[in-house]
């Protein structure tokens, strides 16, 4: 019984960066499926649905009082989610590319990574 306690557990513990860059990576994934796939707009606006949703999740999480992020760092991500909303219209309506998209997330996956940027 005591070793099963001091035991690794059986699936790691994620810390909320490590949880947030998890969801960007397997949102990010479908983008880049859904640009590089013949199955057409379905599979363009489902992984478009997601990150819409997740970029208003990051959106109302640091429009609030308790948000410890630097007010210039929410400012940017606030940002980045109206581009992100305006952006997905283009690519469902006029079939614009995901690659900006794409790119965004990549960089915020960057980030989370605590990787500098390369730009």
């Amino acid at each position: 019984m005591a070793r099963s306690a001091y035991a690794q557990p059986a699936s790691p513990v994620r810390t909320d960066r490590g949880t947030e860059y998890a969801v960007f990576e397997k949102i990010t994934a479908r983008m880049v499926q859904a640009e590089n796939s013949p199955r057409g707009v379905g599979q363009k606006a489902a992984a478009i649905h997601d990150n819409r949703q997740l970029w208003a999740l990051l959106a109302g999480d640091v429009a609030t009082e308790g948000n410890a992020l630097p007010p210039a760092l929410r400012a940017q991500i606030f940002y980045l989610c109206e581009f992100t909303m305006i952006h997905s219209r283009k690519v469902l309506k006029e079939g614009a590319s995901l690659a900006p998209l794409i790119d965004i997330n990549t960089a915020m996956m960057r980030g989370l990574r605590g990787e500098a940027e390369a730009a």
